[in-house]
């Protein structure tokens, strides 16, 4: 988001900027609460997630380093919309409210950077609904490895587990273990302990579609 902005206006956003770490498991913000601003992962990884009174929760996004996130946040004094939780031990940028919009009314570039974040997020979440309304799980499983992977490879992060997996795409782990092994005996994928590697991306684009 703050890439090539003017170097000056980097280092007022740096300024009005607090730095806060957490440990696995910790949670970042709550769901409800008031919020406190923009945050951006500087290390680790967060996840974005909802619950409802059940006890069931939707994993809405993973955010790794560099990433922004609650963009609402900045723009709003609207509660926090979802809950952020520290996947592994992370270190959180966090800008003031007041400190930003301070500075968007000054730099129309940074103002249009927000903008295209926020439209971007904004078609995940359309495409999230549609993937959980239209999509049966194998298809949300493929469409979700795609999106994941670079050069064909999916990373498997340490916390990436099938139950992670499930959350995000809206049932149980078992569910997602079978769809998985199902792909990888069908040659389509090739699960290891350390990554996933997208053998047939042909196939698995039309079990995505």
């Amino acid at each position: 988001m703050f890439e090539g902005l003017p170097e000056d206006l980097v280092e007022a956003l740096a300024a009005g900027a607090i730095i806060r770490k957490f440990e696995p498991g910790e949670v970042v913000f709550r769901e409800g609460e008031p919020a406190a601003g923009l945050h951006v992962v500087d290390q680790g990884w967060v996840r974005l997630v909802r619950g409802s009174a059940e006890g069931r929760e939707q994993v809405l996004q993973f955010v790794g380093p560099g990433e922004p996130f609650n963009p609402l946040g900045a723009f709003s004094a609207r509660p926090n919309p979802a809950t952020a939780e520290a996947l592994q031990r992370s270190r959180i940028l966090v800008i003031d409210r007041h400190s930003l919009l301070a500075n968007l009314r000054n730099h129309p570039d940074l103002a249009m950077r927000m903008i295209e974040d926020m439209a971007d997020r904004l078609v995940h979440l359309v495409g999230l609904v549609a993937d959980l309304s239209l999509r049966p799980v194998t298809g949300r499983l493929a469409r979700l490895l795609l999106e994941s992977a670079e050069d064909g490879v999916v990373a498997r992060q340490r916390w990436l587990t099938m139950a992670e997996i499930a959350a995000r795409l809206g049932t149980v782990a078992d569910v997602i273990q079978r769809a998985m092994s199902k792909l990888q005996a069908d040659g389509i994928i090739k699960v290891s302990r350390r990554e996933i590697r997208l053998t047939d991306i042909g196939r698995l684009r039309e079990i995505a579609e």
